[in-house]
């Protein structure tokens, strides 16, 4: 665990701002507390910096195909819980689901608090959700109503809907994800359906927009997308980061700071410079996904391998 002061700290003593056991004036804290902040910002768009594709999860009323997302948005999830430490205890749902990445909203919680892993808790809205999430902040938080919002997400990579069966119980279906123009290219954008095969995701702001198709009447929807990194809401917060990060954020953020202060030799700005390059290379490194095999339907290729390796023989036999 670590907190952003002593990033910073840290950050200040690489560039020569500060000597070893020097305390961090107020005033350098505030100015690099905000660069930091932008700093993740920033990296919130470069998908192989976040360390995992959030599952957002919500669930569908009959009838209502656009939906918004992000604070204050239709996203949501209304809750009965307490918070001891880093641990929230769910004890029933309101209305909404839960999920991993949402912020929690409530009288005397910290700002920034989310959730971060499930706990007993397994998300959604049914008795699976009922149990413990680990938060991001610690906090003290007797027994009452929270609200938790889904951050607005900067894409949607896949998606499937869950349905009710009578037989198995619940039914997965994929849900494809589609741009603008094949949604423009849709006539009956309020056609009737059981639950959505498509959904094309307007990435506004403050809100995003999520439009489904066709109109669906039930459904619990999981949504897989990029997101943006979570900021620090103060210097003191005391925060787990994922290995790697704390050295990457410690170096890339001692760069960013350079030009302001101008006290480091050339060879010190080319240590440092190359020591965040690699900080955020492992860092891209170990979040890089494999690209996904391209399958053909098994009809085409009866007794083959159904992926793309015949392009290297000529053709099917």
């Amino acid at each position: 665990m670590t907190q952003p002061v002593d990033l910073i700290s840290g950050a200040l003593l690489d560039i020569g701002a500060r000597e070893a056991g020097e305390t961090v004036a107020s005033s350098d804290a505030n100015e690099a507390f905000t660069v930091l902040n932008m700093m993740l910002d920033q990296w919130s768009n470069e998908s192989m910096m976040i360390p995992c594709k959030q599952e957002v999860i919500h669930e569908l009323t009959g009838g209502t195909y656009i939906y918004t997302i992000g604070n204050g948005g239709d996203v949501n999830c209304v809750f009965t819980g307490s918070i001891s430490g880093t641990t929230l205890t769910v004890t029933a749902i309101t209305s909404g689901a839960l999920s991993v990445g949402q912020t929690l909203n409530g009288i005397g919680i910290t700002s920034g608090t989310a959730i971060t892993s499930y706990g007993t808790g397994r998300g959604g809205n049914g008795t699976a959700a009922i149990g413990t999430y680990k938060l991001n902040l610690s906090n003290t938080f007797l027994s009452g109503t929270i609200t938790s919002y889904a951050v607005r997400p900067l894409k949607i990579n896949s998606a499937f809907v869950r349905v009710v069966n009578s037989i198995t119980g619940t039914l997965d279906y994929p849900v494809a994800v589609i741009n603008l123009e094949k949604y423009e290219l849709i006539g009956i954008k309020t056609l009737a359906g059981p639950w959505p095969r498509a959904v094309y995701y307007q990435p506004s702001e403050p809100l995003g927009v999520l439009n489904y198709w066709p109109n669906p009447s039930q459904g619990e929807m999981h949504l897989f997308c990029d997101t943006v990194l979570n900021q620090f809401a103060t210097l003191n917060d005391t925060v787990t980061l994922p290995q790697g990060y704390e050295m990457a954020i410690r170096h890339n953020l001692a760069v960013l700071l350079m030009p302001s202060y101008g006290k480091s030799s050339p060879a010190q700005i080319e240590m440092l410079t190359n020591f965040a390059a690699k900080g955020r290379g492992l860092i891209k490194r170990t979040n890089m996904a494999p690209v996904q095999t391209v399958v053909f339907d098994s009809t085409l290729v009866q007794n083959r391998r159904n992926d793309a390796g015949f392009i290297l023989h000529g053709g099917f036999n």
